[in-house]
Order: C-alpha cells, then structure tokens, then sequence
C-alpha cells in the first residue's frame, strides 16, 4: 500500500475520500433524524436487514459512485457512436429535447433540460436502453446457485458460481430480432422477462448507473 505522505497523489486522494465520507454521514445522519422513508440506494443500505454501520454504508455508497463513473462514462461513448452511425435517430432525439426547451421558453421557464425533463423523453429513453442492449458494457457477472439447478441436462449444484453472459441474452435473435442492428423502436414494447439485463438483476441495489 502507498505511504500515505503530503503531496502525493495518493494523499490527496484519500483526503478526498475522507471528505466524501463526512459528507455522506452527514446525509445519513440527516435521515435518520428525519424518519422519511425512501425508495433509493441509500435507503436499502440504511435498511435494518441489512446490518450495516454507518461507516460501511458510506464505503458502500463510495464504491458505487467509481463505478457507476466508469458505465455511466462508457454508456455515453457509445451513445456518441450509434447517434453518429444513425443520423435519422439522433434527429428523432433533438426534435424530442428542443420540443422540451422550446416549451418551457413558451411558459417562461429556466431554459435547459433537467433530471425531471428526462421522465417526458421517450426517445431518448429507447436510445440508452438500445445502446445498453447492443454494447452490453456490463458484459457479465458473478451469482451463487441458491439451489441445486439442472439445465438443458447439466446439474449446477447449490452454492457453486454461475456467470451469466448478459451480451450473449442480448444478442439472441430469439430474444430480439436483427439483434446487431440498432434500432430504439424495439423499445417501444417491453421485453420479455430476463431478455434485458443490462447491469444484472440485482434488485434495488444492482447499479446506480441505471438512472
């Protein structure tokens, strides 16, 4: 592990991190107090079954934050790329956000677009999830079988580690037709069950970078 002396990067960083983490406790304090009820991340760490410190909420909390950095960073490249590739669809989206921008001009509101914009942009909305389909950032991760599981004649024994491909579900042409191609439309009509798993099936918890 670096020493941890003035002045280098590392010590910057974790004076960094410290601050963060007051921050955070700070928030977390603050709820306690309030007694709200909350439908969010941190709400499901600050849960009672989840057994979890202060402290250990806010490393938690932490570790999300970097690594929703980097999907979040990679979902907008790709992004960047599609909308260029497809010059019909990134019209579709300008039309979509300068209809928001010029009506709020029209009600004299503070002009630019806004996290609750996002809740009236349905094209917008079938771009990312297209985009989270096709590139499949997340491409796998790491569950435990709960239970002895047989599939397609193998026995998968309880306990052992399963890696679910989520860029295989998403590029099968039994789960979405011309899977290579990119197209938002598909979106239009919810996938079936299991077909569209872009940061795992986790629950509540699974990824912050879903919003």
């Amino acid at each position: 592990m670096p020493i941890n002396l003035p002045g280098t990067l590392f010590h910057k960083a974790m004076k960094a991190r410290k601050e963060l983490a007051q921050i955070l406790e700070q928030i977390i304090s603050t709820r306690r107090c309030k007694k709200q009820v909350y439908n969010d991340l941190l709400a499901s760490f600050m849960d009672e079954k989840a057994g979890l410190s202060d402290e250990q909420i806010s490393d938690n909390i932490i570790g999300v934050i970097f690594a929703a950095r980097d999907t979040t960073a990679s979902v907008l490249t790709w992004i960047v790329k599609y909308l260029g590739e497809n010059p019909s669809v990134l019209e579709s989206v300008t039309e979509e956000q300068m209809s928001i921008i010029k009506g709020k001009q029209e009600n004299g509101e503070e002009i630019g677009i806004n996290w609750e914009d996002t809740k009236n942009m349905p094209i917008t909305s079938r771009v990312i999830q297209e985009t989270l389909r096709v590139a499949s950032i997340l491409s796998f991760t790491f569950r435990e079988a709960t239970e002895d599981v047989e599939y397609q004649g193998y026995l998968i024994p309880k306990g052992w580690k399963v890696l679910p491909l989520f860029r295989n579900i998403h590029h099968s042409p039994e789960n979405f037709k011309e899977p290579e191609k990119f197209d938002p439309s598909r979106f239009e009509v919810v996938p079936k069950p299991n077909t569209f798993m872009p940061f795992g099936n986790g629950g509540p918890m699974h990824v912050l970078a879903m919003n």
